[in-house]
């Protein structure tokens, strides 16, 4: 690959020129003489081979090429100022990338609203985000592959940050056998119908939470799927309250009348790697994380 015959200097004196309105101006913007700004500019039309600038009447006026030239060079001065900030601030131990491990079943508007108030304050970390589920987040926080875990479980040696509560129901579609029977329902009720549940995305130790006493299971990946599926009419499943909110008020699923165990609760965890201390981008994430699992 060849090297770039124009430099970053040369772009940022381009866009001087046309920013302050010409090359007197640029030179007092950019503190150089008025010689050295139209020198580079000049320089710059001879690398490249087109005119960049037209002089009309007492100004410099960019050309059809200078302006898609000068669009372009907009985004690779500013990604170059990104980067020699990323540098500057990896020197001053801000980490280059956190690491975020999530359990599926985590509240999705929490979490987008911790990243969006993340991202003015990431100073160019990036996020690596992964959904698991159950175990899976343990996995991975073991591994060193998380800076930053949410679990539903707990999970030893660690000490976590309860965010909150989440709130399993047990639903299935108002026109499920189980509804039809318009009775309060025994888990001797449900042994008999299909019951819809999420895989373990661990692969040691899987485990298994809730009740699974019905005969037929059908094991899917994703509370979406398993939503989906019970709201067709496929069997009947414990799923996350805030995740099915809307087939609730649109009634293509509604909460089993059990006896008991119809609503489930299981707090929700924060938990940060132990291995090594937190960097300051991964304490601001985690902050923000915990001030909007509050937020309703």
């Amino acid at each position: 690959m060849k090297a770039p015959r124009v430099t970053l200097d040369q772009w940022r004196t381009l866009q001087a020129v046309v920013d302050h309105g010409g090359f007197a101006q640029a030179a007092a913007a950019l503190h150089r003489s008025q010689s050295s700004v139209s020198y580079t500019v000049a320089r710059m039309q001879e690398q490249l081979g087109v005119p960049l600038l037209e002089i009309v009447g007492r100004r410099a006026v960019l050309t059809d090429a200078g302006a898609a030239l000068l669009r372009r060079s907009r985004h690779l001065v500013q990604q170059a100022q990104q980067l020699e900030e990323l540098a500057r601030n990896m020197d001053q131990g801000w980490e280059a990338e956190v690491q975020l491990v999530v359990d599926a079943a985590y509240p999705t508007e929490h979490l987008s609203c911790a990243l969006e108030a993340f991202i003015p304050q990431s100073k160019g970390c990036r996020v690596q985000l992964r959904e698991e589920v159950l175990s899976g987040v343990e996995e991975q926080l073991h591994s060193g592959s998380a800076d930053l875990a949410i679990s539903s479980i707990g999970i030893a040696g660690y000490l976590p940050q309860q965010l909150g509560t989440l709130q399993f129901l047990a639903v299935a579609h108002p026109q499920h056998p189980l509804h039809q029977l318009r009775r309060t329902l025994s888990h001797q009720d449900l042994e008999g119908h299909l019951q819809v549940v999420i895989r373990d995305s661990g692969r040691r130790q899987p485990r298994d939470e809730g009740w699974l006493g019905a005969e037929q299971r059908w094991t899917v990946t994703s509370l979406s799927t398993a939503a989906k599926l019970v709201s067709r009419g496929l069997g009947f499943a414990w799923l996350p309250r805030h995740d099915i909110a809307a087939q609730l008020e649109q009634g293509t699923l509604a909460v089993l009348p059990l006896a008991q165990g119809s609503e489930r609760a299981a707090p929700i965890y924060l938990y940060a790697r132990k291995d090594r201390p937190l960097g300051p981008a991964a304490r601001i994430l985690a902050d923000l994380i915990i001030s909007h699992s509050q937020s309703d």
